[in-house]
């Protein structure tokens, strides 16, 4: 994919070091393979130019409405519609585990994911609220949080809100030690990620997700993916001071020279991922392939979008980038995909709360585009040009 340096050669196994081979049929390299190849890139020269033209005979100057014009093209080119809407979104939060948060990566101890989605089901997180602010359906996930006093052990639903639990183990192996997941199980996270998109069709996906340690595994793979030196792309996280910094850095150090050889994609989501970030990965492919628009929160929902577009370059065009993170990798994932967010507030809390906070801009990017007159029709004289 563009911006991406890194080659895809090796197979997606659990023996590293076994002579690669063709994918075979029913493989995990098959089935994410066809996956990919599902998605087509939106362009359409003929679809563009008639969005363009509504567009300018709106009763404004022409590009006054600025990016918020570009978001409704690029809506209208994913949809293949003149005229988009988006009347099905639901965010989908992932959560899960680190064994490398057992390392002191995070200012926050293990425990805390738990916690937060016990607090996620009984509605009290930031994305609760502007779920409800925004009437925005919440689906949670989790995918191998470790059990703690606080975590709800069954699955539930009520209006608005579903919590399922799927878990993988009770978080992923440490990454210093070898790789956070088996192949098999990247796998049944991409899966879950997949299949928790097709349960609930719609027109939108709103990404987030909850793990102590997740901003490590963005950290490696964002400089696995883009090429970057890892220096950059490691951040403070829930709020590091500056030892705690630099301690991240020390141990991701460490965990880059066991892992940075690997040259296929899915072999690297194995090696330096998380469950939450292989099942976004597969939501995001799953959703292109049903040509949604995808909402991508933070640092760590964009990690997972890297490494599913290395599988998939065309991708991105449905993607649309919420928000800058405060996150110093997020500036270096940003720049290697070529979109530019929607917002830039300093955030860095993750649960897709950047996402719920760009998507009324979606909201009224389309409704301008649907319900704004024309010059003509409004009996408005258009501009004279010279």
């Amino acid at each position: 994919g563009q911006g991406a340096k890194a080659t895809m050669t090796r197979p997606f196994q659990e023996d590293r070091e076994a002579a690669p081979g063709p994918a075979r049929a029913g493989s995990p390299e098959a089935d994410v393979a066809s996956l990919a190849t599902a998605i087509a890139a939106t362009a359409d020269d003929s679809l563009a130019r008639r969005l363009r033209q509504r567009l300018d005979q709106l009763t404004k100057p022409v590009g006054a409405l600025g990016r918020l014009e570009d978001l409704a093209l690029r809506i209208g080119l994913i949809q293949a519609s003149e005229q988009p809407v988006v009347t099905a979104p639901r965010v989908l939060l992932f959560a899960a585990d680190h064994g490398v948060a057992a390392r002191g990566v995070s200012a926050y101890p293990r425990d805390v994911t738990a916690q937060m989605v016990a607090n996620l089901v009984q509605g009290g997180a930031a994305i609760n609220v502007l779920c409800r602010q925004h009437d925005l359906a919440l689906t949670i996930i989790d995918v191998g949080v470790v059990p703690g006093p606080a975590l709800p052990v069954a699955a539930s639903e009520t209006p608005g809100l579903v919590y399922r639990r799927e878990p993988l183990a009770a978080g992923t192996a440490d990454l210093v030690e070898g790789p956070a997941m088996t192949a098999d199980q990247c796998r049944r996270a991409l899966a879950i990620g997949q299949a928790a998109v097709a349960a609930h069709p719609g027109d939108a996906l709103l990404l987030g997700e909850m793990g102590i340690g997740n901003t490590s595994s963005a950290a490696l793979l964002t400089a696995w993916c883009t090429g970057a030196p890892l220096s950059v792309c490691i951040g403070r996280g829930t709020g590091l001071d500056d030892a705690g910094l630099s301690r991240k850095q020390a141990i991701l150090s460490e965990a880059w020279e066991r892992h940075r050889g690997i040259t296929e994609p899915l072999a690297a989501l194995a090696a330096m991922g998380g469950f939450e970030l292989a099942a976004m990965a597969g939501a995001m492919l799953e959703a292109g392939r049903r040509r949604q628009l995808i909402v991508v929160d933070g640092f760590v929902v964009t990690a997972a979008l890297l490494l599913a577009w290395r599988l998939a370059p065309a991708l991105a065009d449905y993607c649309v980038l919420a928000h800058r993170s405060h996150e110093t990798g997020h500036r270096v994932a940003v720049e290697a995909l070529g979109l530019s967010p929607l917002l830039d507030l300093e955030l860095r809390l993750g649960e897709g709360s950047g996402a719920a906070l760009a998507w009324p801009l979606v909201r009224s990017s389309l409704a301008l585009l649907d319900e704004m007159a024309t010059f003509a029709s409004a009996g408005v004289a258009p501009r004279e040009d010279s």
